[in-house]
């Protein structure tokens, strides 16, 4: 079938992996796959397809979090979905005002329209970070409502927008999952480049809902020693620069910066031992997938669904207020019991082979894309000539007849 992905190529985050690697697999399973997305100069991301279609939407801001296009982007996409007539629309949700568009575009051009809904959450309202995210969900429900399905990546989420009025019906769960062949445990001389007997690695965006500092808050106070490193792997933007001068390298710190490459983040992956995620809200971290895939022993608040991930001793889920507190106590332990480590690895290695691969991820969206394309054409051979113009998105298949 010809899918219409609208989606991010950049700036580098969990949306940007996503579209990447689902379209990648969609196109490798004899899929084509149109990109539309708000295009920037600059080289393109690692390891990134090419696609049947690009098309570029204009734009007057794009950042990790949100997108603001200009008054041309409507028009372009509207005419250029005309154009390629896709069977599906599949817009992986970048928090721009044109997603509050999308529906009324494809009901107008009778194209059946999912949507991918990243934004993080915490399950409980413990912080202002977990405030400010609910609010998106309730600001994006009643549009989200408009959508033919939306994918969501746990069951905490489906409730969190059945709660806000989202049909059961229109929600799909499927989670982020993660090509576990390519990301496996492996050979790496990481260690021997970082001078180091444990590494422990942070691997994201440096910004304040991922809690960074209290990751490092808590590593400079547990006195780790000359013998372990840990490794902070994401973009240098201004939050960092406040941070590299009270957490610096005499501490047994690494800040690498963003590593575009993805083979060489594989490699850092294969050389830790232990991989820490403090955030106070998330969605379903990829970058926890793959360091479960690749054995390390990893350790995640419970915010969003990584908690659920990590369940049943896959790993360590902090709870997400105390977190240094929490982690000053824990970062030795992990340090010196390697037997642990090894087990914690080994169980999040067999989770990510059991819930959260890649290839069960797109048979899945596969599934659901092959659902929409049946109910439409059963639609239209049930709806009376009459009806014909009635938009098919109307609630539960319900058609309302008007005077004629």
């Amino acid at each position: 079938m010809h899918i219409a992905w609208l989606g991010k190529k950049a700036p580098f985050c969990g949306n940007v992996t996503y579209s990447r690697e689902v379209t990648n697999a969609l196109q490798d399973l004899g899929h084509q796959v149109s990109f539309f997305h708000f295009a920037q100069e600059g080289p393109p991301p690692d390891n990134w397809p090419d696609f049947l279609e690009e098309v570029s939407i204009p734009f007057l801001h794009k950042s990790q979090l949100y997108t603001i296009p200009n008054f041309r982007s409507k028009k372009v996409l509207t005419d250029s979905l005309e154009d390629l007539k896709p069977d599906v629309v599949h817009a992986s949700l970048t928090l721009s005002p044109l997603d509050f568009l999308l529906p009324e575009i494809c009901e107008d051009l009778d194209i059946p329209l999912v949507a991918t809904f990243h934004p993080a959450f915490d399950r409980k309202l413990r912080n202002f970070s977990s405030g400010t995210q609910h609010l998106a969900y309730q600001l994006y429900a009643p549009c989200l409502a408009k959508y033919d399905r939306v994918i969501v990546f746990s069951n905490i989420q489906r409730a969190i927008l059945i709660k806000l009025g989202v049909a059961p019906s229109r929600i799909a769960v499927i989670p982020n999952g993660v090509d576990t062949q390519k990301y496996c445990p492996g050979a790496s001389n990481f260690k021997a480049e970082v001078g180091a007997k444990r590494v422990f690695l942070y691997q994201g965006r440096i910004s304040p809902e991922k809690n960074v500092e209290s990751l490092l808050k808590a590593w400079k106070q547990s006195n780790m020693g000359v013998g372990a490193k840990l490794v902070i792997v994401g973009n240098h933007g201004p939050l960092a620069a406040s941070l590299t001068p009270f957490y610096g390298t005499e501490h047994g710190i690494i800040w690498m910066g963003f590593i575009a490459n993805e083979q060489r983040r594989i490699e850092i992956l294969r050389g830790t031992d232990v991989f820490v995620l403090p955030s106070l809200v998330e969605g379903l971290s990829l970058s926890l997938l793959e360091a479960m895939a690749c054995g390390l022993a990893c350790v995640a608040t419970d915010a969003g669904a990584d908690g659920e991930v990590l369940e049943k001793e896959a790993g360590v889920i902090l709870k997400t207020q105390g977190v240094a507190t929490q982690l000053k106590i824990l970062l030795p332990q992990l340090r010196d019991h390697s037997a642990w480590t090894t087990i914690l690895g080994t169980n999040a290695r067999q989770r990510a082979e059991e819930r959260y691969t890649l290839s069960d991820n797109i048979a899945q969206v596969e599934k659901l894309y092959s659902e929409l394309l049946l109910l439409r054409s059963q639609s239209k051979r049930q709806t009376p000539q009459y009806l014909s113009h009635t938009s098919p998105h109307l609630s539960d298949d319900v058609f309302v007849r008007s005077k004629y």
